[in-house]
């Protein structure tokens, strides 16, 4: 006859990843498991949901996830400059992807239309960048396909799951935010 207990960690040492017999439930190397770390897990969900969206844009838009979100930042306005144009940096801020990243997004969003360029009269360092009437209508297009895509991904989660992922979501982007700040 076979030991059916299920070993769990030890609820006396919060933190400890072995089990009431000693033993190692990690799942690697000590404490380094990679499939329990927190950066990990949320890299692997997000390239997940990313991958299942840019499928979907890219078939039926031609739009990689990097342009996506640039669209979606310009076509949301960005909180309170809700319909005003928007700098490069301003985009790198609100999509927290690479500078360079958002570079070629912009070029590429531009040479097909979707997307025009002006310059900035408060900064003459710089450029505004707008959706074009094109880019809007695409964006007015693309954000029930995105709606409809959450619904799915959230199928299976009641109410008050989706709420609290998505504050707790929130809460660790602004403690990584607070922490980088800092300095690390």
């Amino acid at each position: 006859m076979s030991d059916m207990t299920t070993t769990r960690p030890d609820p006396d040492r919060p933190g400890d990843l072995t089990g009431s017999g000693g033993e190692d439930i990690s799942g690697g190397e000590g404490d380094y498991a990679l499939s329990g770390f927190l950066p990990y897990q949320l890299s692997m969900a997000s390239n997940a949901v990313s991958a299942l969206i840019a499928e979907r844009y890219r078939k039926r838009f031609g739009l990689k996830v990097t342009e996506w979100r640039v669209m979606a930042v310009l076509g949301d306005g960005a909180g309170a400059r809700r319909g005003e144009p928007l700098t490069q940096r301003d985009l790198t801020a609100a999509t927290l992807m690479d500078k360079v990243a958002v570079n070629r997004a912009c070029k590429v969003l531009e040479d097909r239309g979707l997307v025009e360029r002006t310059q900035n009269e408060r900064d003459g360092r710089s450029h505004l960048l707008g959706l074009t009437e094109e880019g809007r209508a695409i964006y007015r297009e693309v954000m029930p396909l995105a709606k409809a895509t959450e619904r799915e991904l959230f199928e299976g989660f009641d109410p008050d799951e989706q709420a609290s992922l998505r504050a707790m979501l929130e809460r660790m982007r602004a403690r990584a935010g607070m922490l980088a700040e800092q300095g690390g």
